[in-house]
């Protein structure tokens, strides 16, 4: 597989660039974030919006999670279509339809229309992250990319935290339509900066590119499916710590949400070891391998019948690793492409494998809890690591394969 360069970027015979140009990345980076504080939007406010429209808790949790179903549902057809029309085109439109969705929700009444605007939502959010690493993969010169996509892996756990935070405050002193009315604005914002900021000509076409053969999926599926199941054991970690620390600690809500949202950011610190350990050279099989900690950490959180520190240190390592496996399956799609214009599909392939995931795994942990307890958990936690760990070590060894042919 030797990559080839991406729509937009110099041709073979032109200077290469010698420094990637980090203030647009951020601002990609950036835009990834203010989506994902739209993902997570309802979650500090979600109670008044409650007793506001009169929702149930379960139809409270469809609108909470519809966005990350419509990924669940279209994500490689959306990986297609951002490959058609450009990832430039396809950000700048994925967040005018948060912030247009967002507006949308500010004035509604009841729960069927509050549904739509988040699917419309869905939709805007699945082109900006399948958009959003294609364009980081592009800017970033080779010797960054590792970097790059490592730091792109933590936009999720940085923009719900934000939200989370800010939504208690703003949404306190504005009320819940006022908190949604702040995020639409800031999208809208964000929608324009994008628009400026990103290479203007060529680079903001979108021409006819071959659309990627089946064949050339294979290891991006594989990528994706280690990625699905990395989602599915460590996402309801951070949606149960809450239950668990109140049901069987005796912490309040408040303080319990506290602790979730301050683990919860501690994925960041996972993304960000990827980077630098990528960027001296460290295998990809060989960092797969960090991923077994999560049972260890499953058994002190769920199994052990430990202490609140425990519980906390156990999610704490969980959530560590999760964000450490998220950039490492987005900084090793790129060397797994046959070509890099195909970056795109790529990513919609690991979107709609990570939000089936995300989706799947709290009602599956929900279920096991409810019937045999949390330590039930902890074998499927370990199921579900061994066997991601695995078809990352796959991949990996794929990878190192590869290397020792070139050297020959």
């Amino acid at each position: 597989m030797k990559p080839q360069p991406m729509s937009g970027t110099p041709p073979q015979d032109a200077e290469p660039p010698q420094r990637s140009p980090w203030l647009t990345i951020a601002v990609v980076y950036l835009g990834g974030v203010v989506a994902a504080m739209g993902l997570g939007k309802f979650a500090s406010v979600g109670p008044e919006v409650a007793a506001q429209i009169g929702l149930s808790l379960s139809q409270l949790g469809w609108v909470i999670s519809a966005v990350v179903g419509v990924g669940a549902a279209v994500g490689l057809p959306a990986g297609y279509l951002v490959h058609r029309f450009g990832a430039e085109r396809s950000l700048v439109t994925g967040l005018i339809l948060i912030a247009a969705a967002s507006a949308a929700s500010m004035v509604t009444g009841d729960f069927a229309s509050l549904l739509a605007a988040r699917g419309v939502e869905g939709i805007g959010y699945l082109l900006a992250t399948i958009a959003c690493p294609a364009l980081i993969l592009r800017l970033a010169t080779e010797r960054d990319r590792g970097t790059a996509l490592s730091l792109w892996a933590t936009f999720v756990p940085m923009g719900i935290g934000v939200s989370t935070l800010a939504g208690g405050m703003i949404g306190s002193a504005l009320g819940w339509r006022g908190w949604i009315g702040v995020i639409a604005a800031l999208t809208f914002v964000m929608a324009l900066v994008v628009w400026v900021r990103l290479p203007r000509g060529a680079g903001r076409q979108a021409p006819a590119r071959a659309m990627p053969r089946a064949g050339a999926l294979v290891w991006p599926v594989t990528l994706a499916a280690a990625f699905s199941l990395a989602a599915l054991v460590t996402i309801p970690v951070i949606v149960l710590l809450p239950t668990l620390l109140i049901e069987q600690h005796g912490h309040s809500a408040s303080t319990a949400g506290a602790v979730t949202s301050g683990i919860s950011l501690l994925s960041v610190l996972g993304g960000l070891a990827v980077g630098i350990l990528l960027r001296r050279g460290t295998p990809v099989g060989v960092l797969a391998l960090a991923g077994l900690v999560i049972v260890p950490a499953a058994w002190l959180m769920f199994g052990a019948s430990g202490s609140p520190a425990a519980v906390e240190g156990g999610a704490a390592v969980i959530w560590i690793t999760n964000g450490f496996l998220g950039a490492l399956v987005f900084a090793t799609l790129p060397m797994v492409l046959e070509r890099l214009d195909h970056a795109d599909v790529g990513n919609g392939v690991i979107a709609q494998a990570g939000s089936l995931g995300s989706l799947l795994g709290p009602p599956l942990f929900g279920l096991v809890a409810t019937g045999w307890g949390f330590p039930a958990l902890v074998p499927v936690i370990a199921v579900g690591t061994v066997v991601a760990v695995g078809a990352l070590s796959l991949v990996g060894r794929r990878l190192s394969g590869h290397r020792a042919t070139a050297r020959r």
